[in-house]
């Protein structure tokens, strides 16, 4: 299997540099050259298969030719073993036709362990083919540091380095990543906000000297297997549902637009998936956009699901390289756009395929906690803020009832006491094996918005 940028100039990857290299030297972001595609009988034939199973099923195609190809069902299995759920990622009934998928049983309680447990098995086992050593260098709106501190915590061939918005992240979002005690592991707060954290992070990688010195990588969804390992729960849930046999529905909420990506990647390897339901918080750029067709970056303001905090959703660029034929030069014409002026508007052809198969709505904090309410009184089921845009995002749809609905709920409603409580006066208690999370020490250093301070605080602690 190969991987291309969807910049169009960087050289082609086989999947152990692509794991390694995170973002493109052209800027962009890694595909594969061709989707995998899987017939109906094929898909019906893996309903049977426990998560890790499928897990091996769905993505042993994109590892083909790799050094560890043959690794990956003991590295499916011990990567979801530490998971609280034997379905792994149950789904809960919510209505006639309208389902919970728990994407929170994991060791961070957050959608990105079903990812980043396995990247960081991924990350040992090539490093260790290679003989390398790498430094990753990563940015955060609450939930995927910890998730990838989880991972890569302790591992020989690793230094992980992660930023997250000073006074931006929950608490226990904060703790989960600052109470970690591993010589590999730091953590900096960002006089900032995500997108200055990612803004960071991509200029480190395009810097391709500084690159080069650290072996830098990366664990934020632009490293392509993290996009890989989240078509998964997908497939899981409309098998579970009569996929192949029958269309599904997905209600996403999402920032940086790679949980619903990982969707669209599903959807091209066979699977009929009828509409992803993009669900916003009060920073809608992703719903300005497909109500437009035109991107347009505002300031980020604070709200109750801080993990969706974000103006520049990276994944997009991914289905903009789907919708405009693979055209790498159409592709960096927009983001040129985006970068000098703060928007591009996507042609009438590009935005028709992308309005094909992808619907936003926007969700304000009071209208969050009103959905955190109305759903505890109606179901008796806890949500968090972020599962709540979710909630909405399926409720406001035109969609045929018919279809069954999907509500991805993307963290447990401990990580966000705070605004559960505040909506329906219960806090939310952190699983036992969390219970003394508050109790221990954190370790984080405070840095302003400055890619040369930064630069100079990953030199220091990294050990490539």
């Amino acid at each position: 299997m190969r991987f291309q940028s969807t910049r169009g100039q960087a050289p082609e990857l086989g999947f152990d540099d692509v794991l390694l290299t995170g973002l493109a030297r052209d800027g962009g972001l890694y595909l594969p050259v061709t989707w995998p595609e899987r017939s109906a009988e094929e898909w019906r034939a893996m309903r049977e298969l426990s998560y890790a199973d499928l897990a091996t099923a769905v993505t042993q195609p994109f590892l083909a030719g790799s050094t560890i190809e043959a690794d990956l069902p003991e590295i499916m299995k011990e990567a979801y073993s530490p998971f609280d759920h034997p379905a792994v990622a149950p789904m809960v009934q919510l209505g006639a036709n309208t389902w919970l998928m728990e994407l929170y049983h994991g060791p961070t309680l957050a959608f990105k362990d079903y990812a980043l447990q396995v990247v960081g098995h991924l990350f040992d086992r090539v490093l260790s083919a290679k003989k390398e050593r790498i430094t990753i260098v990563g940015a955060t709106s609450g939930d995927t540091g910890s998730a990838a501190i989880a991972a890569c915590a302790g591992r020989e061939a690793v230094d992980i380095i992660i930023m997250h918005p000073k006074g931006r992240v929950s608490e226990v979002q904060r703790r989960q990543m600052t109470t970690v005690d591993a010589s590999n592991v730091h953590n900096v707060a960002i006089d900032g906000t995500f997108d200055d954290c990612q803004a960071l992070v991509k200029s480190m990688f395009n810097d391709q000297t500084f690159r080069d010195e650290l072996h830098l990588s990366a664990v934020n969804s632009i490293n392509w297997a993290r996009i890989m390992c989240q078509t998964v729960y997908y497939a899981y849930a409309a098998l579970a549902l009569g996929g192949p046999d029958r269309p599904v529905a997905f209600a996403v909420p999402t920032g940086n637009f790679g949980n619903a990506f990982a969707g669209y990647c599903a959807s091209r390897m066979g699977l009929p998936i009828a509409s992803f339901l993009v669900g916003s918080n009060r920073n809608d750029i992703l719903t300005r956009y497909f109500k437009t067709g035109e991107m347009t970056i505002e300031g980020v303001q604070p709200s109750l699901s801080p993990a969706m905090d974000i103006q520049i959703s990276s994944n997009f660029e991914r289905l903009l390289f789907e919708a405009y034929g693979r055209d790498g030069n159409a592709v960096t014409r927009l983001m040129d756009g985006l970068h000098q002026s703060g928007r591009y508007t996507v042609e009438p052809a590009p935005r028709e395929a992308i309005a094909s198969q992808f619907t936003g709505s926007r969700l304000c904090d009071e209208q969050t906690k009103a959905f955190i309410r109305s759903t505890y009184e109606t179901t008796g089921q806890l949500i968090d803020p972020h599962t709540a845009v979710g909630v909405h995002a399926a409720q406001n749809s035109d969609l045929d009832q018919a279809i069954p609905k999907v509500i991805l709920s993307t963290a447990h409603p401990a990580k966000f006491p705070d605004a559960v409580e505040s909506a329906i006066g219960i806090r939310p208690e952190l699983p036992p094996a969390m219970a003394g999370l508050y109790d221990l020490q954190e370790r984080y250093d405070e840095l302003p918005n400055n890619l040369k301070q930064v630069q100079d605080y990953v030199r220091a602690h990294s050990r490539v």
